[in-house]
């Protein structure tokens, strides 16, 4: 299984489904705060053309935008 990183902030909702429906199907992956971890949040920027969009993920070095868990899964199975 590839790295699987989800960059979020607090509050989002979007981030805490997807975290817990990657959790429910077993997928491990790395938490970023983008409030907490400045560094990241302009990873994230860059990632997004220009705006900290949450939730973005990254599978192994490739960048999703607010990604469903089945566009995850295709990208882990991809990077396999």
């Amino acid at each position: 299984m590839p790295e699987v990183t989800i960059y979020w902030r607090p509050m989002c909702g979007y981030c805490k489904r997807l975290k817990r429906e990657l959790a429910a199907r077993g997928v491990p992956f790395t938490s970023v705060d983008i409030w907490q971890d400045r560094a990241q949040a302009a990873l994230v920027t860059a990632a997004t053309g220009g705006d900290e969009i949450v939730p973005t993920v990254r599978v192994a070095d490739r960048f999703l935008v607010n990604p469903t868990v089945h566009e995850i899964l295709e990208a882990c199975a991809a990077a396999a």
